[in-house]
Order: structure tokens, then C-alpha cells, then sequence
């Protein structure tokens, strides 16, 4: 017994460190931030958003009056803390609704607030919700030229449905059958632009919220851009302004059909639209990854360095876009659609000038019901 060295008193963390560990790394992946303060006030979690928000490092916001990291005023000026007094206030208070309020540089903040108490009404927790005013105004205004788009881009074809249904209703005889069928194609052909904008738009919303159903089968991937190309010349289009490379053999492609159709037909569109000369679609297998890669090229102009990164976003259309029509919906899809597969998109200048979008996307594998 005397040999036996003596054991190492063994270090016991204190009670729910490791649980407040986690709760910081998960308040971390908040998007909102969060503060929180303790019955003295102190600061005892800062999140990673606040101090992105507040441009205030979370370490020496930790163990301070919760008021002096956190100085805000209303848009009167006033000390909002003075004014609300959370922890001397009303002992029934629970919760503060969202209020606009600022930091002393002027930076504008969305903040709620709520109240933990003890069994004597005092306060025992003080939680601060944060959210950036700036995004909240982006986002108001992509909702607003949404529906200043939609309502444009419907006005126009139920305005001639309806000019040219009420002509027919009301003198019907008075046209030959020529006359008619002209009035009649024209009514069907803004019912498909209307119809058109709706599955665009029900496809913003399912991207948006994350609701896109993938249908993976193995799909040959080269016969799908010969068939849309094939589409396109059936719609009246020359069939020389088309041509098609493939390169390399591909792996088996599970892929999702209907949207692959999609993603080229908007890609090929895009490019008759806005390009000029001759579209070129290369299809080949991808080189840093299982997967094809595809390319879609124009002669036209291209589209300038410092647009690259906003071509797909909501409502871009580029130089000119306004007078050759379209939602500037299109590319933000396609981007959607093309992530949903795990795949990725990029465009840049074409080799022969013009641009050239670039679409990756991996073998993929079957879905298997739940």
C-alpha cells in the first residue's frame, strides 16, 4: 500500500457548465441576436448575430450592465432602458412587442424583450431579441416589387383576354372566321403567359421556403437538352441558331426530370432572349466532382463583370431587360432548382464573347420513400 502513488483528485465541472456550452454554440446559429442579462443586469450570453449586429465583441459585452453594452434610444432620443425600466417596472410584465429602436451611431435595431421571475415577482432573467432593421426593409421591398411585378405583368394579357372576349361576345358576326381564330390564339397565347407567371411565382414561394419536391430517376442527360432544343425549334425557332456539343461519358445521372427540362428551357430562353448568334450547349462530365457539368452560351454581348453576382437574384434582367419583357424571375429559379439537386451555377464571359452560364450537378442517387 505504501508504493501506491497518490490518485489525482479528479476535476468535476461545475453544474451545467457543459449545458450552458451548448446553449451558447446553439444560441450561435441563431439569426437573430440574442442578449441576455441576469437579475443584477449583467450580460450572461451574447451571441454570435448581436455582436455582429452591434459591431461589439462578445467578450467584452460578457459581465457588463446589459444598458451600457446595449445604450438605445428611441427615435425621440430618449434612453430606452430610462424609459422602460425592466427591472423596476411592473411586476407583471412578461414581454416587450418589437419597437425600432438605435444604438448611438445611428444603427437601426428591431428589439423585443421578455422577463424571467422568481416566485417574489422580481426579475430573474432579462432576454433582449435583436433583428437587423436594414434586412427587414430589404425584405419588404422584394415583397413590394413582387407584387408591383405581378400585378404589371398580369395586367397586360388579362387586359387584351378581356378587350378581345368582350369583342367577340359582342359582335360575333360581324368577323369572318379568320378574324377569330386570330382573336382566339391571341386569347390562348396571354392565358400561357398568365399561367406562365403563376407557376413561376408558386415556385419562388416553394425555393423560399424550402419546399421543392425532388423526383430523382436516372435521367440521360444529353437526350434532355436534344429534346429542348427540339422544343424550341418546333416554337419557330431557326434550327442552325442551335447547336449541341457533348463531351466524355457521363455516370449514371439520377436527377430530377421535370426541373432539369426546366433549368435548360429558362437557361435557353434566357439566352435567345438576350443573347444574339448562335446558343451552344456543352455537355461533359464534371471535373472536380461525379456529376455533368453544362454549359449554355450566346454571341451576344455578355453581361458585365460587376452584374455577374446579380444576375440571379429576384427581378434582375439586365441591360434592357425591361423592353424585351420577362418576369427577371427566371434565373433566380434556375439557381433554385439547380442548388435543390446539390449542384451549383456561375455565369461568366463566353471563350468567343456573349456569356456562358454554367450548371454543375452531382450523379445524385434515387429517392427512397420514407
Amino acid at each position: 500500500m505504501g508504493g501506491e502513488s497518490p490518485r489525482a483528485p479528479r476535476r468535476v465541472p461545475p453544474a451545467g457548465a457543459a449545458s450552458r456550452s451548448v446553449q451558447e454554440d446553439m444560441s450561435d446559429d441563431l439569426p437573430d441576436g440574442l442578449v441576455v442579462a441576469d437579475g443584477d443586469a449583467r450580460v450572461i450570453a451574447f451571441n454570435a448575430a448581436a455582436a455582429r449586429m452591434t459591431k461589439i465583441p462578445a467578450e467584452s459585452a460578457i459581465g457588463r450592465d446589459f444598458r451600457d453594452v446595449l445604450p438605445l434610444h428611441d427615435a425621440e432620443g430618449r434612453d430606452w432602458w430610462k424609459y422602460l425600466a425592466p427591472y423596476e417596472g411592473l411586476s407583471t410584465r412578461t414581454r416587450h412587442p418589437e419597437r425600432s429602436l438605435f444604438l448611438p451611431g445611428g444603427c437601426e435595431l428591431l428589439v423585443t424583450a421578455a422577463y424571467r421571475r422568481d416566485e417574489n415577482g422580481k426579475v430573474s432573467r432579462f432576454t433582449v431579441c435583436l433583428r437587423d432593421a436594414a434586412h427587414r426593409a430589404r425584405q419588404e421591398r422584394d415583397r413590394a416589387d413582387l407584387v408591383s411585378t405581378v400585378a404589371h405583368e398580369l395586367r397586360s394579357p388579362l387586359t387584351s383576354v378581356k378587350g378581345f372576349t368582350a369583342t367577340l361576345l359582342a359582335k360575333w358576326h360581324r368577323f369572318n372566321d379568320d378574324q377569330k381564330r386570330v382573336m382566339l390564339e391571341t386569347v390562348n397565347a396571354d392565358a400561357d403567359r398568365v399561367t406562365r407567371l403563376i407557376t413561376e411565382l408558386l415556385d419562388v414561394s416553394r425555393i423560399e421556403s424550402g419546399r421543392l419536391e425532388m423526383r430523382r430517376q436516372v435521367v440521360d442527360l444529353p437526350e434532355q437538352v436534344r429534346k429542348v432544343i427540339a422544343g424550341r425549334v418546333a416554337a419557330g425557332d431557326p434550327e442552325d441558331r442551335f447547336r449541341f456539343e457533348e463531351r466524355g461519358e457521363l455516370p449514371e445521372m439520377w436527377l430530377d426530370p421535370d426541373k432539369i427540362d426546366q433549368i435548360l428551357g429558362n437557361l435557353l430562353e434566357n439566352a435567345v432572349r438576350h443573347g444574339a448568334g448562335t446558343v451552344t450547349v456543352m455537355v461533359e462530365p464534371d471535373a472536380h466532382k461525379e456529376g455533368a457539368a453544362v454549359s449554355v452560351r450566346d454571341e451576344g454581348e455578355g453581361i458585365p463583370p460587376e452584374a455577374a453576382q446579380r444576375v440571379f437574384r429576384q427581378f434582375w434582367r439586365g441591360p434592357g431587360g425591361n423592353r424585351r419583357g420577362g418576369t427577371g424571375l427566371g434565373l433566380y429559379i434556375v439557381k433554385g432548382l439547380v442548388e435543390a439537386h446539390g449542384g451549383a451555377i456561375s455565369v461568366r464571359r463566353a471563350p468567343g464573347g456573349g456569356a456562358e452560364f454554367r450548371f454543375t450537378v452531382p450523379a445524385g442517387a434515387p429517392d427512397y420513400p420514407s
